[in-house]
């Protein structure tokens, strides 16, 4: 699988974290592709091959683009052969308001939007090999669409603060960053992205741990428990094992195995 990542220009970081490109060839994959939980909602284009979800034990085939919300448990997608991706990783307090789009709480959805205008044109340079123009592409659109939204600039303050500590800020002392009441930023943070500060916070918080484990699966999880917040280290066993379905010792062994 090749993966490459892209940064957002400097307009959109307050909506966008940046753009990627997979590259996956599904018959070395037999068992689909698992995508973890993590803090970002991500608008996916797909090229090649068909792709589907397992849903409750069906696969239900996917459209080019779709959205995939905040996860809170594992999802495994498929394809047949091969299979190219570009990504949008959204901030999910902005991902709605990008596509006015109504906020929800699903995982994946599926949306018609102008936005899929732009498939036949990424298909094309996809097809050539021109990955980067590509890109362009994408980044261009969302410029556009960026310049004629106004961002709630106390959901941007609350959002930056929660990801610069982690998810390990209070939700009282996120309010105050954003010059709110916690009742009003909860409010509007709800009604923009589907789910509440706590479910966020909970979720960029795993998304550290998980990326720790990855990277270095030798990691005492009781320091990391510490530096991370978590009252001890079986507070932080119980929350991994909510969003991966496994403990974090055994994502540990996997990853150092694979």
């Amino acid at each position: 699988m090749q993966h490459q990542e892209f940064e957002a220009p400097k307009e959109l970081r307050d909506a966008i974290q940046g753009f990627w490109y997979n590259s996956i060839d599904f018959e070395k994959l037999p068992s689909g592709l698992e995508v973890l939980p993590d803090g970002y909602a991500e608008i996916i284009f797909h090229f090649g091959s068909d792709c589907s979800i397992s849903y409750h034990g069906t696969l239900l085939p996917l459209p080019s683009p779709f959205l995939i919300g905040l996860l809170d448990k594992p999802v495994h997608f498929y394809g047949k052969g091969h299979l190219q991706i570009i990504g949008i990783k959204c901030f999910p307090w902005t991902v709605f308001d990008l596509l006015g789009l109504p906020a929800c709480k699903e995982s994946v959805r599926t949306f018609e939007h102008p936005v899929a205008q732009l498939h036949s044109t990424l298909e094309q340079l996809i097809y050539e090999g021109k990955i980067s123009e590509a890109l362009a592409e994408v980044k261009q659109y969302f410029l556009n669409v960026h310049s004629q939204i106004n961002p709630d600039l106390m959901l941007v303050k609350a959002g930056q603060a929660m990801r610069e500590a982690t998810g390990t800020i209070p939700v009282g002392q996120i309010a105050a960053t954003a010059h709110s009441t916690v009742r009003t930023l909860e409010r509007n943070f709800k009604k923009s992205s589907g789910h509440t500060v706590k479910d966020v916070s909970a979720l960029i918080r795993f998304e550290q741990v998980r990326n720790q484990l990855l990277l270095y699966p030798d990691t005492n999880i009781a320091g990391l428990a510490y530096e991370l917040g978590y009252t001890d280290q079986s507070h932080l066993s119980k929350e991994f094992k909510r969003f991966s379905g496994t403990t974090p010792a055994a994502f540990a062994r996997k990853a150092k195995k694979n």
